[in-house]
């Protein structure tokens, strides 16, 4: 499970995007949530849509690795297609926020890798935020305004990477990912092939 944290801005979504486009064994967790569609949005690919009812009843059922309260929204990740693809030998993309990661790694830490993704200045994520031009102008100030508490909790992760350059963080991102696949205890069929070398075969 890599985790893909930032302040709003910061360019998580569109790395998380590049991500699953050039890696045909990565997979993305969809989200539930309870805010409303943004222009573009579609259902079960960028999230899952419900109203509060509906998510409390999916954190009474315990379906949930991780969820949260985000900007007056929940945020919850489902765990049974998570299970499936990690059963299936895929590897899953999270794109959440520090509190979730906080409870993804309480409920799965061996096979969790975290990342934090900076802005390179507070200018520039500000910028990027009105660029995108999703949000009203009073949206957009209440996101600057908790970037500051939001990137306080960088040092919880394992990685940090500050996103001047958009291919340069996919290139880190990338590298992390290759480096986590390679550790011993991720790697099926170790013993039966070190086995069979110690045996001359």
């Amino acid at each position: 499970m890599l985790v893909l944290s930032s302040p709003s801005g910061a360019g998580k979504t569109t790395i998380s995007r590049l991500l699953l486009e050039r890696d045909d064994n990565l997979t993305m967790s969809v989200s539930v949530t309870t805010r409303p569609k943004r222009p573009g949005e579609v259902e079960g690919i960028d999230y899952h849509f419900v109203d509060p009812t509906a998510f409390n009843l999916m954190v009474n059922r315990q379906e949930f690795f991780e969820y949260a309260k985000v900007f007056e929204h929940y945020y919850g990740t489902p765990r049974e297609p998570v299970e499936r693809s990690l059963a299936a030998g895929r590897d899953v993309l999270f794109d959440i926020d520090w509190q979730g990661t906080q409870q993804l790694v309480e409920n799965a830490a061996r096979d969790v890798a975290t990342v934090f993704i900076l802005p390179p200045s507070t200018a520039e994520l500000e910028r990027r935020l009105n660029t995108r031009a999703q949000d009203p102008p009073e949206v957009v100030a209440a996101r600057m305004s908790k970037a500051a508490d939001e990137i306080s909790h960088y040092p919880e992760y394992t990685y940090i990477i500050v996103n001047s350059e958009l291919e340069d963080s996919i290139a880190q991102v990338t590298s992390i990912l290759a480096a986590e696949r390679l550790k011993r205890d991720r790697l099926t069929g170790l013993g039966e092939i070190v086995k069979a070398l110690r045996e001359g075969q």
